[in-house]
C-alpha cells in the first residue's frame, strides 16, 4: 500500500502582500532504481509529433478539482506520491537536435516544482474551475524540453489555503487523456487520506521490452499491413467538398449531455443484442459518412490499445490510432451495425506499430496511389476509463439530469476536421464535439449532435433505412456539383485536378479527364497502355483520371514523373485532389481545351503513371 507521508518543500514566494503572495514550491523525491532502456512506440509515435508540430497542438492540459478543505500540503504531498509511483513522470528522452531519441532515461530520484496562486476577488469570482482552466490552457502552450523537464506544469490555485484545483499542463510524451484521467483518481484518493494499492500496470520500459519481442514485432507488421489495405482502398479524405477551401480556423466546443440518448443508447442495444458502445460508434460513424457524403467512414479510435491486460491504468502515454474503416453504405442501420463489431476489432488489434515505419509507409503508399492521408475524423470513446474533466470544459453536476442540452466551450487548433470525445454512455450520453467552422456552422454543429440523438431514438424501436437519415436527423450530405467525381474512391474536384497539373507542368494547358465510370469516357485512344478500363462501380472505386498535357510550343515538355512530382506537394495539401492516374504528353492543345475527344485524337509524345522513377 501506498501512503500520502510529509516532506520537506521549499517555498519561494512573489506578490505584494501575503495573502496574494504566488509561491513556487519545489517538492523532492525519491523512488529507488534508475533505469533506462529503448523507448515503446506509443512514445516514439507521441515525440515524433511534439518534435514537428506545434506545442499548442500536441500538449495536453486538465483541471483537477479538489475534494473540500484539501490543504496544501496535502495536495503537494499526493503529487509527490504519483510521481514517486509512475516511472513516466521521472522519464527523460536526451536526443540530439533534429533527432528522435533512442532511449528513455527514469531517474531514481530529484524535484519538481508546483506553482500555488491565490484566487480571490476577480474576473473569475464564482468560477474558480474556468480560471483553472484558463491557467492550464496559458501552460500547454510552451515547448517541453523532452531531454530534461518535468512533464507536468503544475498549479494549485487556492482560496484562504485551501486548495480547490490542480490546472495542469502535460508533455504528451509522457502521459494521455487516459494517463491524465488515472492520475486525477488517484490524486484525489490520496488527498482524502486513503492509501493506494501497488501499481501493477506495465511501464514503458516494460511495454517496450514486449514490443522489441518476436512477437511484438509480428504485431507491428501485421498492423503496418492492415493500415497499407486500408490506406490503398478506403477515401483519402472524409470530408473532400466545395466548402472546406474556406480555411482553416480554431475549434470551438461543443459538449452534449442528453438522458434521451442515454436510453435511447439502452434500447437500441436490447432491440439489437449489440453492446451499448459498439450501437454508439455504428450510430456516430453512420451520420458522420452521411453528412461527408461518403459510403465509408474512415476514423481514428486513439485509446483502443487500452483494452488489454494491465494497459487500462497504465500512466504512459500509450495513444496510438486505431484506423477504422467501417462500410456505411446500409441498406439499413441494423446492417452497418453488424458491420461495426468486427470493423473495430480488426482496427483495435491493429492499433501498435513502430510509427516511423508507418509514416514511411504513408508516404510510399499515398505517393502510389496519387492520394494523401487526411486524419479528418477522430472518434475517442473514453467512457470506461477513471472518470475525469478531460476534454470539458466545465465540471459535470451529476445531480442535474439534462434530458438533452448542449453547451458551447472554449476554442482551440486541432489538427482534425471532426473529433468526439465520449465521456459517459449512461445514465445519459456525454460527450464532447470539435467540428471544423470551415465546414460547419454552429448551427450545423449542433444539428450534428441532436442528429445523433434523433438517430439514437429511431433505432431504439426498428430497423431505419438510412435513405431516410436526412428526414430523421435533420443532417444533410455535403453538396456538390457536376464538377465533383468519385474516383478511386475519393471525391475529387475534376477542374481543381486540371489546374493543378497545369501548374505542376510549368502552366502548360493541361485536360483532366473521368475514365471508367458511368458518365466517363473509355480508354480508347489515349496510347499503348491500358487505362481505366475497368467498370465503375457507384462508389467510383473503377474511375479514373487520365490528364492530357501539351507540349510548349517549342518542344518542351516535362515527363509524367516530373508533373506527378510536383503535383504531390499540394495533393498532400488538399482534399479535393488526387493525383490523375495516367499522364499523356500532346504536342500541342486543341483549339476547345475543354474537348476531351478531341485530346483523344492529338498523337501521343510520351505518356506514363509518373508514379515509378525513370530507369
Amino acid at each position: 500500500m501506498t501512503e500520502v507521508t510529509p516532506s520537506p518543500l521549499v517555498p519561494t514566494e512573489r506578490g505584494d502582500r501575503p495573502a496574494d503572495r504566488e509561491r513556487t514550491h519545489t517538492v523532492p523525491y525519491a523512488a529507488g532504481v534508475a533505469r533506462r532502456g529503448p523507448l515503446a512506440v506509443g512514445q516514439t509515435n507521441m515525440i515524433r509529433c511534439i518534435l514537428r508540430d506545434d506545442p499548442v497542438q500536441i500538449n495536453i492540459h486538465d483541471v483537477w478539482p479538489a475534494p473540500d478543505d484539501t490543504s496544501v500540503a496535502a495536495a503537494l504531498d499526493a503529487l509527490r506520491v504519483l510521481v514517486e509511483r509512475h516511472e513516466a513522470l521521472r522519464t527523460t528522452f536526451p536526443h540530439r537536435s533534429g533527432d528522435l531519441p533512442g532511449e528513455q532515461h527514469v531517474a531514481a530520484e530529484g524535484t519538481f516544482e508546483v506553482t500555488e496562486r491565490p484566487h480571490h476577488a476577480d474576473a473569475y469570482a464564482g468560477a474558480p474551475h474556468r480560471y483553472a482552466e484558463a491557467l492550464a490552457r496559458r501552460a500547454h502552450e510552451g515547448r517541453f524540453r523532452l531531454g530534461r523537464d518535468f512533464p507536468l506544469r503544475l498549479t494549485l490555485l487556492t482560496r484562504d489555503g485551501v486548495v480547490s484545483h490542480v490546472a495542469l499542463a502535460a508533455s504528451h510524451a509522457a502521459v494521455d487523456g487516459t494517463a491524465l484521467a488515472v492520475l486525477h483518481e488517484e490524486w484525489r484518493t490520496l488527498v482524502a487520506g486513503v492509501p493506494l494499492a501497488a501499481a501493477t500496470a506495465r511501464t514503458p520500459l516494460d511495454l517496450a521490452a514486449e514490443e522489441t519481442s518476436a512477437a511484438g514485432q509480428r504485431k507491428s507488421e501485421a498492423s503496418l499491413r492492415y493500415w497499407e489495405r486500408v490506406l490503398r482502398t478506403a477515401p483519402q479524405a472524409m470530408f473532400a467538398e466545395p466548402r472546406l477551401r474556406a480555411g482553416d480556423a480554431s475549434t470551438a466546443q461543443l459538449s452534449l449531455r442528453s438522458a434521451r440518448a442515454g436510453r435511447a443508447l439502452r434500447a437500441a442495444a436490447a432491440r439489437t443484442g449489440s453492446p451499448v458502445p459498439t450501437v454508439l460508434l455504428a450510430a456516430w460513424c453512420t451520420l458522420a459518412a452521411h453528412r461527408a457524403g461518403q459510403d465509408t467512414c474512415v476514423a481514428a479510435a486513439p485509446t483502443s490499445n487500452r483494452n488489454r491486460s494491465g494497459l487500462a491504468r497504465s500512466v504512459t502515454t500509450l495513444s496510438q490510432d486505431a484506423l477504422l474503416s467501417l462500410d456505411t453504405s446500409g441498406p439499413t442501420f441494423d446492417a452497418v451495425l453488424r458491420r461495426t463489431w468486427g470493423a473495430a476489432l480488426d482496427a483495435y488489434r491493429h492499433s501498435r506499430f513502430d510509427s516511423v515505419r508507418l509514416w514511411d509507409m504513408i508516404g510510399s503508399v499515398t505517393r502510389e496511389r496519387g492520394s494523401r492521408f487526411a486524419r479528418d475524423v477522430v472518434f475517442n470513446d473514453v467512457s470506461s476509463v477513471p472518470a475525469t474533466s478531460v476534454g470539458t470544459a466545465e465540471p459535470v453536476q451529476d445531480d442535474v439530469a439534462h434530458e438533452l442540452s448542449l453547451l458551447w466551450g472554449p476554442e482551440q487548433d486541432l489538427p482534425t476536421r471532426l473529433l468526439t470525445f465520449v465521456h459517459a454512455v449512461e445514465p445519459e450520453l456525454r460527450l464532447s464535439l470539435w467540428a471544423d467552422p470551415a465546414l460547419f456552422t454552429r448551427q450545423e454543429a449542433e444539428g450534428q449532435l441532436t442528429g445523433l440523438v434523433r438517430l439514437l431514438e429511431a433505432v431504439a424501436h426498428t430497423d431505419v433505412p438510412l435513405e431516410s437519415l436526412t428526414d430523421i436527423t435533420g443532417v444533410r450530405p455535403a453538396a456538390r456539383d457536376a464538377d465533383w467525381h468519385q474516383v478511386d474512391g475519393c471525391w475529387i474536384s475534376r477542374s481543381a485536378v486540371e489546374q493543378t497539373v497545369s501548374e505542376a507542368a510549368g502552366s502548360l494547358p493541361a485536360h483532366v479527364a473521368v475514365t471508367g465510370g458511368p458518365d466517363g469516357i473509355g480508354p480508347e485512344g489515349i496510347g499503348s497502355e491500358s487505362i481505366g478500363s475497368e467498370s465503375a462501380g457507384p462508389d467510383g472505386v473503377g474511375s479514373r483520371l487520365v490528364a492530357f498535357v501539351a507540349a510548349a510550343p517549342d518542344g518542351r515538355a516535362p515527363t509524367s514523373h516530373d508533373i506527378h512530382t510536383a503535383l504531390m506537394t499540394q495533393v498532400a495539401l488538399r482534399s479535393e485532389l488526387l493525383a490523375p492516374h495516367h499522364y499523356v504528353i500532346v504536342p500541342h492543345a486543341p483549339r476547345d481545351a475543354t474537348d476531351t475527344a478531341a485530346w483523344h485524337r492529338l498523337p501521343v509524345l510520351t505518356e506514363g503513371n509518373g508514379r515509378r522513377r525513370p530507369i
